[in-house]
């Protein structure tokens, strides 16, 4: 049976992440968020009362009777299953704590554009967007570029990979979060890549593997936009 992955229509989002592992990993799935009625089919899966651990907001994964929640599980499961996490428990773990780093990436970045609330346009928080923007591409694109430099500095078996010798899904992830970056906030991201001769080796080899290529050429992959995480607004890029 394939799985059969959920999240919002029209953007990339946390469900992005899922995506690539999925694509990555070769793997038969049917993505709910590009069939007809994609928000209807969702909002009706989230009020299913049959469900006993039901998932507090999408991106969730369906295999067979499982329900997994929240990015960093669902890849925790998909890594282990289509070797995309190390078999070594402690590598595991690290792995799994790289992709909670990176979730804290993502709420950061999408802060940057609502800082106030999610409820109000970005239209109506744009004095709060300005000042929480500032912050984030001064200090904290920086901070997190810097250790993820770092993890691949350290790695014993090579500086290719975050962890280990092969490929992971933080890798994958990885990946996806600079590019939200450079979709977001161009300027300063090509300025700190410049510097970050490690991560930007990564983004280019996992560019380069052929089921990602081909995922990222194809009408699959949705653009970046203004409704995602990851939006460009020019005034928020300094």
């Amino acid at each position: 049976m394939p799985y059969e992955l959920y999240y919002w229509p029209g953007i990339q989002g946390r469900g992005e992440f899922v995506r690539l592992a999925l694509e990555e990993a070769g793997a038969n799935y049917i993505d709910r968020a590009r069939e007809p009625n994609a928000e209807a089919t969702l909002i009706a899966f989230l009020e299913r009362t049959d469900i006993a651990h039901p998932s507090f907001a999408p991106p969730f994964l369906k295999d067979g009777q499982l329900i997994v929640g929240q990015t960093a599980a669902i890849l925790l499961y998909l890594g282990d299953r289509h070797g995309l996490a190390p078999k070594n428990p402690e590598r595991r773990l690290w792995v799994h704590q790289i992709q909670l780093t990176i979730a804290d990436l993502v709420g950061e970045a999408h802060d940057t554009h609502h800082p106030l609330s999610g409820d109000l346009y970005y239209e109506e928080q744009k004095p709060e967007a300005s000042h929480r923007a500032k912050w984030f591409r001064e200090e904290r694109i920086q901070k997190y570029l810097d250790w993820f430099e770092t993890i691949l500095a350290r790695n014993p078996d090579g500086d290719a990979h975050l962890a280990g010798d092969t490929l992971s899904y933080a890798d994958l992830s990885l990946f996806q979060v600079v590019e939200g970056l450079l979709y977001a906030f161009p300027k300063k991201t090509k300025a700190l890549l410049a510097e970050s001769p490690r991560v930007s080796a990564l983004r280019l080899m996992v560019a380069r593997r052929p089921r990602i290529r081909a995922y990222l050429e194809s009408d699959r992959r949705v653009k970046f936009n203004e409704h995602g995480i990851f939006r460009h607004y020019p005034e928020l890029d300094g």
